[in-house]
């Protein structure tokens, strides 16, 4: 099964050309679900055409999820006095709806007689955030409560008497576990092959900073980029000078984009797409640029290549593609066997590979939209040659 990921500008059109996305898809014979994350005064009705459609009810998601971390946790509570809330009296918190659009998209993952799954994402950076939030959570979860520790619970009275404060309850260490289950579940469908990002741009000046610092985040997370579907455009022939100045900005746009990523055409219908005819419409007005059901994916999936250069220049060179990146955007942290790399306003924290581990970082150097970071071996570390 495959999943396409479909994210933007806020205020591009992503709902829309989700929705279009998964009627293109089921028009060629896919069985396509629809997961629905839109902004709400973005509505649009039902694509049809045997597209199946899924909403996100992040207030929904928020209370089942409080109620079930009350009920597992009762004896704590009540050893401290507290009084569980009841779902009525819960209302969701800022950031409820990242873990709600994660959790449904582990769930449609698993969805039976499904080809495709389109998911309507937040804007570009909040999508973003959402995608890293997987890996970024299990590794909080390993510093803090490792399962390791675990091994250990028969000692919690003695190291508690020791350290002088209660230790960890085991509940806590099952909540953990069950927890990083769900956070790799969702991480492996991220970083699965057959997921990728369509992303939805109305050409022009504000769309070309957006989508230049959104697909930096998408290459430093190495999710694929399939296209990019350029929303609303209006007619380059027209009579009234002020079309005619849109039209040329859009064509500046697609001129400077057309070489990254390929470049799927949308016209501007002259009124907001309402209903399954105009998701119909703008299907048939995509024709001319060649099927508009997602293709394969772009750039943004390989892995970082590590470049043997010992024998040349004694050093590994590790290979990250960052293209449109430049010098002022890049910041980089070796800590232990992990780099923490920080891209504009994006971070990531990997692990080293293994040979990597035994050198120290010795440089880097921005060059043909690729950071190459040299690493020296450590000759304390490093295994000698007879």
């Amino acid at each position: 099964m495959h999943t396409l990921l479909v994210t933007g500008p806020g205020g591009a059109g992503r709902t829309t050309v989700a929705a279009a996305t998964a009627l293109a898809a089921a028009r060629e014979g896919h069985r396509v679900l629809l997961l629905s994350c839109g902004d709400p005064g973005e509505p649009v009705a039902e694509p049809g055409g045997g597209v199946r459609v899924a909403r996100v009810d992040s207030g929904q998601e928020f209370r089942q999820e409080l109620v079930a971390l009350q009920e597992r946790g009762s004896a704590l509570l009540g050893m401290l006095g507290a009084r569980p809330l009841g779902a009525d009296e819960l209302t969701e918190l800022p950031g409820a709806e990242q873990f709600a659009l994660l959790r449904a998209l582990r769930r449609a993952a698993a969805e039976p007689d499904t080809d495709l799954v389109v998911v309507d994402m937040p804007p570009l950076h909040q999508a973003l955030t959402t995608l890293a939030l997987p890996a970024q959570l299990r590794r909080y979860l390993a510093r803090l409560l490792p399962a390791e520790r675990q091994a250990a619970r028969a000692l919690r009275p003695v190291l508690a008497q020791l350290a002088g404060v209660p230790m960890p309850a085991q509940w806590l260490y099952e909540a953990a576990a069950r927890w990083d289950e769900e956070l790799a579940a969702v991480q492996a469908v991220v970083e699965a092959p057959t997921t990728r990002v369509r992303l939805v741009a109305e050409p022009g000046p504000a769309a070309r900073a957006a989508l230049r610092t959104g697909v930096l985040g998408l290459f430093l997370h190495q999710v694929g980029i399939t296209d990019l579907v350029a929303n609303r455009l209006v007619p380059p022939d027209s009579a009234d000078p002020w079309v005619k100045s849109v039209a040329a900005q859009q064509l500046d746009f697609l001129r400077e984009w057309g070489g990254d990523v390929p470049i799927r055409e949308l016209p501007h219908l002259g009124r907001d797409p309402q209903g399954s005819g105009d998701l119909a419409e703008l299907v048939d007005s995509a024709s001319g640029n060649g099927s508009f059901a997602p293709g394969q994916p772009g750039r943004g999936r390989g892995p970082w290549v590590v470049e043997d250069r010992l024998a040349e220049d004694g050093v590994l060179v590790w290979c990250v593609p960052l293209p449109g990146a430049e010098k002022p955007d890049l910041d980089l942290v070796r800590r232990g066997d992990e780099l923490l790399l920080t891209v504009g306003p994006y971070r990531r924290i990997v692990s080293l590979p293994a040979a990597l581990r035994r050198c120290t970082v010795s440089g880097a150097a921005l060059a043909d939209e690729e950071l190459r970071i040299r690493f020296t071996p450590d000759p304390g570390l490093w295994p000698r040659t007879p």
